[in-house]
């Protein structure tokens, strides 16, 4: 986390003033801060912008990002000659505006839209130099992104080399303007992903921007350069586009209500998004499983590779093209447009102007409408493969792909007999849905099914109402997730890993998949489901279903976007976006989800494994309390039990249930202690040792104590004999007397 010192603040800065370690430059309405920060390091000064009123202190904008100054003398100057510089403690110069206009009066504004801007005292529109000019990982509202048509892209962004390095880091994004203009981020020379071609609207690949209601994006496009902006359209939104150290693109909202960035949108949202997966000629389609196929009228290049889900190869064409035997075309809606670095354009021309054209080119695979507005205009042809193409749901546009007029002819009769068959299809559906339901309804009379008599809550031996879970089709969560897929997969956990997916409505999950070498079975798998479906609570994960075939054990979870609370606090880098505050929310969080689970649910439930990895974080960071799997419900007034199976997490278990294997509410405590220790101090109970005492976590924790009085008398338990779920109490001393005094 940036650490900064103020002292001085200014408004405007005139030459030969200067803005000191301990001084800031504020804007107008206060929006907007300038200064000198370092992340921890006092040899390493940086001079940047961030919102003044938000916390913690997020960097939008700094000017010496390759090179910090040594120590806390560094200075920011306005010089005579009208050049804003950096000074380091030697007093030589380490940054430079190198302005080429000078001005009569030059002054030094931070305006509140976040631009530094150097203008003309005399005649304020006269901008000599701003910082929107030099975009660092941050695209503000206001800010343009610029390519010359000719020369390439001049302005744009570049990622971080990490969260507490500004210097320029190994990924640019900017508008690739070979061939039609279009928005890439790229790894040295290779493209990542990309933002996709303008339409008129949007870029094709954005997803979000159509249905949003807080901005306004515009381009213009002239004979020289292409230049993209957005606007907020309420002054009181504040948003900002961030390309991170790994070279994804997300856009952040702040919430004034929950003092917290919302991430509105992601960009790779998902595998379809990486450049080229699936190779050429092909269309990428997350809802299918595979995502990738190859285009009508082309087949996998490699049947065996493609087969084993390698499709870098991509497809080749069944039939070559002919220009002489009369080529057609075949539509595809809803796309993401293919890679335009190698396309042709022209902004004048109809649609139908533009299919002449492309078939008056036997090199030309494919043309589409530039702009979506009224009816469409504009033409824009491909040549040879087709490249990076992905179904769009909702804010895709049409794309015409040509093939030879013999693989048109058979899509044709392949319509009419696909057709002819629904037709048969649907009327032997009707038939075999009549008999299936006549049956069903029969062999209801004689007993329920497997799936609810195994899930089926009873309370009190009285029937209520079911409390089942959700059946997801085990092909649904294949799909959602990729069939698996490593890139899918978020961790592993002692019921086994766990995969995000995304369902066909766009819903994200979670999906814990039951382990065949996992610690924990079938009982453990029917006690969660048991449990979290009758358990509703702000402070609980929210169980969505569970899906069972075969050897396949799945439970379907709401997904959580900031992972678990571990991933955070044992992160030198990730705890610093927890402030006391925060952890302190995360603690009471954690603390009313207990209390539901032990006093105000139906049944009194004890967790048993209740540890940081459990502890999961939503996108607002609101902990919910996770794995239910070794979790027990006891009825009425029972209150303490004991088993022969200890199971759980070492570090995290009192003593009298990891040796005798007695719990209750009290074991929950105990654990919730050690959860609360690791928040405050950052460190793992089991990893850490006092050098002095050689005392874990725990034990150092409860050394810092002020010793308390001998008591008067106490008691303890005999556990030498656990049957049943019963102790016996006895004393352990002596009477004594001694003082009461406060700890």
């Amino acid at each position: 986390m940036p650490t900064f010192s103020k002292q001085n603040t200014y408004t405007t800065i005139a030459p030969n003033q200067f803005i000191q370690y301990s001084d800031t430059l504020v804007s107008a309405a206060g929006t907007f801060e300038a200064g000198f920060f370092n992340f921890g390091d006092p040899q390493r000064q940086y001079f940047g912008i961030w919102y003044k009123s938000i916390s913690p202190r997020t960097i939008v904008w700094v000017a010496n990002r390759n090179t910090p100054a040594q120590n806390s003398t560094a200075m920011m100057k306005l010089t005579d000659q009208g050049s804003l510089v950096i000074l380091d403690g030697s007093k030589g110069i380490i940054w430079n505006s190198n302005s080429s206009r000078i001005g009569v009066k030059p002054v030094i504004h931070l305006l509140d839209s976040g631009n530094l801007v150097l203008k003309d005292g005399n005649n304020t529109r006269n901008i000599f130099w701003e910082s929107f000019d030099y975009p660092g990982n941050t695209f503000l509202a206001g800010m343009k992104l610029k390519s010359n048509l000719v020369t390439g892209p001049y302005k744009y962004l570049t990622s971080w080399r990490s969260p507490e390095d500004p210097a320029v880091g190994e990924f640019p994004h900017w508008i690739d303007t070979c061939g039609y203009p279009q928005l890439v981020t790229l790894k040295g020379s290779r493209i990542l992903y990309r933002g996709g071609s303008w339409n008129g609207i949007l870029y094709t690949a954005v997803s979000w921007q159509r249905n949003n209601r807080i901005l306004n994006f515009s381009v213009v496009f002239t004979d020289k350069e292409f230049s993209y902006q957005y606007d907020t359209l309420n002054s009181s939104i504040i948003t900002r586009l961030v390309l991170d150290p790994d070279g994804n693109s997300q856009r952040f909202l702040w919430s004034d209500k929950k003092q917290i960035w919302q991430v509105l949108a992601t960009l790779p949202a998902d595998q379809c998004d990486d450049y080229a997966l699936c190779g050429v000629n092909t269309n990428c389609n997350i809802n299918n499983f595979p995502i990738c196929e190859c285009l009508e009228g082309f087949m996998p290049k490699f049947q065996t590779k493609w087969k084993s889900s390698n499709w870098s190869d991509g497809c080749v064409r069944k039939t070559p093209l002919n220009c002489l035997h009369g080529d057609g075309f075949l539509p595809y809606t809803n796309m993401k447009l293919p890679d335009t670095s190698a396309s042709w354009f022209d902004r004048s021309m109809t649609l139908e102007e533009c299919n002449t054209m492309c078939l008056n080119n036997c090199s030309c695979t494919a043309y589409a409408n530039l702009d979506v507005r009224n009816g469409g205009s504009g033409c824009l042809l491909w040549f040879d493969n087709i490249v990076d193409m992905r179904k769009h749901p909702g804010i895709g546009q049409d794309i015409y792909i040509r093939l030879a007029s013999s693989e048109l002819d058979y899509k044709k009769n392949k319509r009419n007999l696909k057709l002819a068959g629904t037709l048969a299809g649907v009327i032997a559906f009707i038939i075999g849905l009549s008999v299936l339901a006549f049956l069903t309804y029969i062999k209801r009379l004689d007993k329920p099914g497997y799936i609810k008599n195994l899930f089926r809550w009873k309370y009190k031996k009285e029937k209520e109402d079911d409390d089942l879970a959700t059946i997801f089709d085990f092909s649904t969560i294949t799909y959602a997730t990729s069939n698996f897929s490593n890139r899918n997969k978020l961790g592993e956990g002692g019921f086994g890993p766990v995969y995000k997916g995304i369902m066909v409505d766009g819903q994200e999950i979670a999906v814990k998949r039951l382990s065949e070498t996992s610690g924990q079975g079938i009982e453990e798998f029917k006690n969660e489901v048991k449990l979290l479906a009758t358990l509703q609570h702000r402070n609980l994960v929210k169980l969505l279903g569970c899906s069972i075939q075969k050897d396949e054990k799945l439970l379907i979870y709401e997904f959580m976007p900031n992972r678990s609370l571990d991933y955070f606090i044992f992160d030198t880098t990730r705890s610093k976006l927890l402030d006391w505050t925060k952890r302190l929310e995360i603690i009471d969080g954690i603390a009313r989800g207990l209390l539901y689970l032990h006093q105000d649910s139906r049944l009194r439930i004890i967790h048993r494994d209740l540890k940081t990895s459990n502890i999961l974080l939503d996108i607002d960071m609101v902990p919910k309390i996770s794995d239910f799997g070794l979790a027990r419900s006891f009825m009425g007034d029972q209150a303490e039990a004991n088993t022969n199976r200890v199971m759980g997490t070492y570090g995290y278990m009192p003593p009298e249930y990891a040796v005798h294997g007695s719990f209750s509410i009290k074991s929950d405590v105990f654990s919730f202690g050690v959860v609360v220790l690791e928040i405050i101090s950052g460190r793992k109970n089991r990893g850490f040792c006092d050098p002095v005492h050689h005392l874990n976590l725990l034990g150092h924790g409860e050394n810092l104590l002020p010793k308390p009085s001998e008591p008067g008398f106490y008691a303890g338990s005999n556990n030498t004999n656990n049957i049943g779920s019963s102790s016996n109490g006895c004393l352990i001393n002596e009477a004594s007397l001694s003082l009461l005094e406060g700890r």
